[in-house]
């Protein structure tokens, strides 16, 4: 199999993993906003009151869920579109032109950028909330289901399930998406490689055909 074949394979299973690993960031934490009222746990903070053993709870912007979802939805429109155009190719057996491999390149980067800071805002996030959470229970995990603020209304009972897929997805899809740029980067350098040998192949040709035009001159001359 040529190595363009097997490049193409792999980035359409990498991208096919990925579109995956986005559903467990979107899912989980569309959920847990609705589950949460609007509210968003990440980097969430409060204090027990001994009074009614409840948490008063200074919520932090929902702006960080806002942008875990978005990323997950971005990851999931990305993949979609990569998948349809490298199948396309791989049905017509063409190949991708120098400029897609390059937008590939940056548009993976710039992917994997995003998704690395989506992972740090999660788990650091869930980290501060599990955090207070310890302070009344012995886990994080067994906070999950207790009323622990009734005046938000909210619903506890699968918020460490759900942070806990985010968070894995996310970081999995870190993992995905170095591999995909990876991937990326082989392949505009063997389009490179390409150029330069068709480049000198050109002017390898340009003299042969000036040394013939040269001779056929010498002997003209004769």
């Amino acid at each position: 199999m040529a190595l363009t074949n097997v490049l193409l394979i792999s980035q359409i299973a990498g991208y096919v993993v990925a579109l995956i690993l986005s559903l467990c960031i979107f899912v989980p934490i569309s959920l847990h906003q609705y589950e949460f009222k609007g509210h968003c746990l990440l980097f969430s903070t409060g204090i027990w009151r001994e009074t009614d053993g409840q948490f008063a709870v200074q919520w932090a912007s929902a702006a960080y869920c806002h942008y875990t979802s978005f990323v997950g939805l971005q990851l999931l429109v990305t993949s979609i579109i990569q998948i349809y155009g490298l199948s396309m190719l791989m049905y017509k057996d063409e190949d991708s032109s120098f400029l897609s491999a390059f937008i590939d390149v940056v548009v993976s980067i710039v992917t994997t950028i995003i998704t690395l800071v989506n992972a740090i805002i999660i788990t650091l996030g869930f980290m501060t909330w599990c955090g207070c959470m310890t302070k009344r229970f012995p886990s994080c995990e067994q906070a999950a289901g207790n009323d622990i603020d009734k005046a938000d209304g909210i619903d506890t009972s699968g918020f460490h399930i759900e942070l806990g897929v985010a968070q894995f997805g996310a970081w999995s899809s870190l993992s995905i998406w170095v591999g995909l740029s990876v991937f990326a980067v082989l392949k505009l350098l063997r389009y490179h490689q390409l150029e330069n040998m068709k480049v000198s192949m050109y002017r390898e040709r340009q003299r042969l055909i000036g040394a013939n035009d040269n001779s056929t001159s010498v002997q003209e001359i004769s």
